[in-house]
């Protein structure tokens, strides 16, 4: 316990431990051993975290603020980000397994969320009203919702919660972020630049801890206007039942099962790489991992064989070597997740085409081999449910509506890949194929400017965008009455 890193809450401008002293291990991934001890949030933490953002809200220094000087702010906060990259990437790996050239790329571009958002602070503008109603003026102005709670999962936390703090402030909110049990070491380590740019106390809030306590308490605080979620369905279900006692505005962001459709006329090369990258990259520990390749057959045997030849040259490893492409997964159970949705495939009828396993020489670490199995028709667990790990599940088809088909024969719909060189059935399927993201000749590809969520059970609301600002936002309208005259007896009919 004395040889652990100890990590703390950040709330009201300070950092503490949980009220009662409770904390919890977290896990290096690489090694199944502990390597940090992390403040476990129960109801009376984020009682403080909640009333120190309320307070923040209504009276301080942010209650007065201008909208450039915001901007200001978040725009230091994402340069700071950007020079502390390898820092914040060398913790995130630590804590979750993401290789490290992948966190030090991730946590560098993320400053660019802030100073987007930074930049809009100040863009925020109502309206003037054309009402039909003589000697009156009526104009609308955009405030601040109030507290939000954001609510992150453990991958990609600096990325995930950007998309939250950033919008949320720009307009005027504060918040309280909940890191994620599992790696939360990233987020508590942010709180630093935070106080290091000079937010004032209680603007911006972080505290760990577990679902039904932390999470719980946070989600259906009465002080709490807005949620920001990203997760899985199952526990946006409670989220949505927790908001039923405080009415919050809610957004999710519950990953996906995302389909990757590839033609006879396609690049081929061109397109396993891509795949490659969408299933492969981070283990397939990404919300919008393309884990379905449906494939024309024409092209099928070619594209797969390809496939496994990158797979089997993937290096895996150490996630803290440079070298290393694919690190351990984040969990345990994770893995073991993995391993029965992929025999039960298996015994349904699928053929397995590469991986399959641990792989020999790591005994030791959540590893898993990048994995490719042949599907039948339907109904599998690999073509199902959102495994989050690398394994891509593959189907064929004949023709582009059996292909538009397949595709939306999910519960989910967070993002979808299109690749051929028609332009004309890519911008057919890109309409058609029910996804928030559809990318053509392309996969993975993310930008402030651009927003992203779901259909289906992948979620409501978007992040990311200039529209998005205005979603942390509310109306106000006023009216005006311009007149002179007094105002009539309204019970002196005319």
């Amino acid at each position: 316990m004395s040889g652990l890193q100890r990590f703390q809450h950040y709330i009201d401008g300070e950092f503490s431990d949980a009220e009662d002293g409770r904390t919890f291990e977290s896990i290096d991934p690489a090694t199944e051993k502990p390597w940090a001890l992390m403040p476990e949030a129960r109801e009376t933490d984020v009682d403080r975290a909640v009333a120190a953002a309320r307070r923040a809200l209504k009276s301080g220094p942010w209650a007065t603020m201008t909208a450039t000087e915001r901007g200001r702010l978040l725009y230091r906060l994402g340069d700071l980000l950007t020079e502390k990259a390898a820092m914040f990437a060398e913790i995130e790996t630590r804590d979750t397994g993401k290789i490290i050239r992948e966190t030090t790329g991730q946590a560098a571009y993320m400053g660019s969320f802030y100073r987007y958002y930074g930049g809009l602070a100040d863009k925020i503008e109502g309206s003037t009203l054309p009402v039909d109603k003589p000697d009156m003026i009526a104009m609308t102005v955009r405030e601040p919702i109030g507290v939000v709670a954001g609510v992150v999962p453990w991958n990609s936390q600096l990325f995930l919660s950007a998309t939250k703090i950033a919008p949320a402030l720009a307009a005027g909110n504060t918040i309280v972020i909940k890191a994620s049990e599992m790696g939360p070491a990233p987020m508590l380590a942010f709180a630093k630049l935070v106080e290091e740019v000079g937010f004032p106390p209680g603007v911006i809030n972080i505290v760990t801890g577990f679902g039904d306590t932390c999470g719980r308490a946070l989600t259906a605080h009465p002080d709490v206007a807005r949620v920001a979620f990203t997760g899985g369905p199952g526990t946006a279900r409670h989220v949505i039942r927790n908001s039923a006692e405080n009415f919050a505005l809610v957004s999710l962001e519950l990953g996906g099962k995302s389909p990757v459709l590839v033609f006879g006329d396609a690049d081929i090369d061109s397109a396993a790489n891509a795949i490659t990258a969408g299933i492969f990259g981070a283990a397939g520990q990404s919300c919008v991992a393309g884990s379905r390749l449906i494939v024309q057959e024409d092209v099928a045997e070619t594209l797969v064989a390809q496939l496994a030849e990158k797979a089997g040259r993937i290096r895996i490893g150490n996630p803290m070597l440079q070298e290393t492409e694919i690190g351990p997964l984040c969990t345990q159970a994770q893995r073991d997740h993995i391993e029965s949705a992929l025999a039960d495939t298996l015994a349904a009828g699928g053929e397995l085409v590469c991986g399959g396993a641990r792989p020999e020489g790591l005994e030791t670490g959540y590893y898993f081999q990048p994995t490719i199995v042949r599907c039948p028709a339907s109904g599998v667990r690999t073509l199902e449910e959102e495994l989050f790990g690398p394994v891509l599940s593959v189907r064929t088809f004949k023709t582009e509506d059996e292909a538009l088909a397949i595709a939306n024969d999910s519960r989910f719909g967070l993002a979808g890949g299109i690749f051929t060189k028609d332009i004309a059935r890519a911008m057919r399927l890109a309409r058609a194929i029910e996804s928030g993201i559809a990318w053509v000749n392309t996969y993975r590809v993310v930008s402030p400017v651009a927003p992203f969520g779901g259909y289906k059970q992948s979620g409501n609301g978007r992040e990311g965008g200039q529209a998005m600002i205005e979603d942390y936002t509310r109306t106000k309208t006023i009216w005006i009455n311009t007149s002179d005259a007094p105002i009539g007896d309204p019970f002196v009919m005319r």
